[in-house]
């Protein structure tokens, strides 16, 4: 299953254009409020509407309170497409089991109870399908989140008219962004104060993803340090993905390379990247013409017009009154 793919149509939609993005950061609430865009085309594609880019600081992991505080301080009506951070999902990969597709949720909780930290009584699962590979088991990886935060931040959302449209992560969003294409591109992407995520994206699936842990604070380094240290151990990861992309996985090798590092060294570091890499480097762009708002690609690919990868609402969700 593609990440534009919607495995469930787990929400109501309202008349409105307007999209409404929200995604959980390190320590804030990254707000977008765009009109509808479709990323896949080249001219400016989009209707009138109000615009509003903010973050909203939040205050001891409170992510209920500064989403009530977006609703005391800004009218804003439309469709919401909810983002998780890495503290609020976690994805596993495991042999798909052979159940059909009406009893596999109910199932996937138990399966991998032992590979993540949220109970099974308290776990909203999904899933999206691990490209097929000749020879190979068939596989997919199973996206957990819980329960019982789910529901305060549906509930919490959910007022003044604003309706959930979509539940994603972060790294749906990320290549959500990417045009669709046939080639394999790998994207380096960032959102301020987190660690940097490699994603591995070929005929609008994701076949790879991976956190590399210690760059959180990348924004923080001089021209030198980047220089020094840090755009070469960026480099020695991006070589250990796509040898197992092209080595384990057996796939062509990539065709580019998309960075997303909202960062005022970001230039820098995608010219260091072009002198130590064999293939394109260059930046994975915003739609037009929201380009200068970099710190809010996760909250911007998420409400495109092709909707990335739904964590399914389940009962437990809808009934959150």
């Amino acid at each position: 299953m593609s990440f534009l793919t919607k495995i469930t149509q787990i929400f109501s939609k309202s008349n409105t254009t307007q999209r409404v993005g929200i995604a959980i950061q390190h320590q804030c609430l990254a707000i977008s409020l765009i009109p509808q865009v479709n990323v896949n085309e080249q001219h400016d594609n989009h209707n009138s509407g109000k615009v509003l880019f903010e973050h909203i600081e939040v205050i001891a992991n409170d992510y209920v309170s500064a989403i009530k505080s977006l609703h005391a301080s800004s009218t804003v009506d439309g469709v919401v497409f909810l983002v998780l951070g890495e503290a609020q999902s976690q994805i596993v990969q495991i042999d798909k089991p052979n159940l059909p597709d009406n009893e596999m949720n109910a199932a996937l909780k138990w399966l991998v109870k032992d590979l993540v930290t949220i109970a099974p009584e308290n776990m909203i699962v999904d899933y999206f399908d691990v490209p097929l590979l000749a020879g190979r088991q068939e596989k997919i990886n199973v996206v957990c989140a819980p329960a019982d935060e789910l529901k305060k931040l549906v509930k919490a959302t959910e007022q003044n008219g604003l309706q959930i449209s979509h539940i994603t992560t972060q790294e749906f969003a990320f290549a959500n962004l990417l045009a669709a294409q046939k080639d394999a591109v790998l994207l380096v992407c960032q959102q301020p104060h987190e660690e940097i995520v490699l994603i591995i994206v070929k005929q609008q699936q994701i076949f790879f993803h991976r956190r590399l842990r210690g760059f959180a604070n990348i924004a923080t380094k001089s021209a030198e340090e980047l220089a020094f240290s840090v755009i070469d151990e960026i480099s020695l990861e991006i070589q250990r993905s796509t040898d197992y992309f092209e080595r384990q996985l057996k796939q062509a090798p990539i065709k580019a390379i998309k960075v997303l590092l909202p960062i005022e060294l970001e230039d820098r570091i995608v010219n260091k990247l072009v002198e130590n890499s064999s293939v394109p480097v260059s930046l994975l762009e915003i739609p037009r013409p929201y380009e200068q708002h970099r710190a809010f690609a996760t909250a911007i690919g998420a409400s495109l017009e092709n909707t990335a990868f739904d964590i399914e609402k389940s009962q437990e969700l809808v009934n959150v009154n």
